[in-house]
């Protein structure tokens, strides 16, 4: 992991780069294996034979129409849905095997959620809402959990205020992306981080959840149906006929 008080640049708008595809090294460590997933609704095959690695300091986007799939593909990592064949690992581990408290601490550990609306507990402070995830993920004790948090929240550039109410949309969005992280997950998981947003705020989040492989060192997988954003990451691939095609 690399330090958390590193400037993200989140508040320079940019124009989004072209694709990139550079190959993960194969020293990295394997934060999500998916191999030959299966899963149909209604006898419609929204999955077949589906696989997806992805690495330690890697995003991958993964891009498709609604209905395609990419939100019943996040919940298969989360393990809210059970898949009918194949596998699904977080760091190493069957989400598929575990009992839901396990499940639960896999989540809470191992697995950080960005909401993309910045959905915060408007009477706590920034501060409080990102120590109350770890917290409750029972992740150090309340010094530790404070120390995390705020060095996360002056990375991103945060304001101290009071209540999270006083913030911006933006400002906001950087608090639920240091939620996200303060119980340094392996994997990061983003479903249509910037489906709301006009243009300026579309950059500047894509800008700053792209960014974050490289500098805490976890797996990023987006779903999107947005290409502009999507060719931020490393990889981006499409899903189609129920598995994933490089674009």
């Amino acid at each position: 992991m690399t330090s958390r008080d590193a400037d993200l640049g989140f508040d320079a708008a940019v124009e989004a780069p072209g694709p990139r595809s550079p190959s993960p090294s194969p020293s990295r460590e394997a934060v999500l294996e998916i191999d030959r997933l299966g899963y149909a609704i209604d006898r419609r095959n929204v999955f077949s034979g589906l696989c997806l690695t992805l690495h330690g300091g890697e995003s991958v986007a993964v891009i498709g129409p609604n209905g395609s799939g990419k939100s019943t593909l996040l919940s298969c990592v989360l393990g809210l849905i059970r898949h009918r064949t194949g596998s699904v690992r977080v760091s190493g581990t069957e989400v598929s095997a575990l009992r839901p408290a396990r499940l639960t601490t896999l989540r809470n550990r191992s697995i950080g959620t960005v909401d993309p609306t910045g959905e915060l507990l408007p009477e706590l402070s920034p501060v409080d809402n990102v120590v109350l995830a770890a917290l409750l993920a029972r992740h150090g004790d309340n010094r530790d959990a404070y120390r995390r948090a705020q060095g996360l929240l002056d990375g991103l550039g945060v304001p101290d205020t009071a209540t999270s109410e006083e913030l911006s949309g933006d400002e906001k969005r950087r608090v639920a992306v240091a939620r996200a992280l303060v119980n340094d997950p392996k994997l990061l998981l983003a479903d249509e981080p910037t489906s709301s947003l006009d243009a300026a705020s579309r950059n500047r989040t894509g800008e700053l959840l792209f960014g974050l492989p490289r500098h805490h060192g976890c797996g990023l997988l987006v779903v999107t149906d947005d290409l502009i954003v999507a060719r931020r990451a490393d990889r981006v691939l499409r899903l189609m006929g129920g598995t994933l095609v490089a674009v």
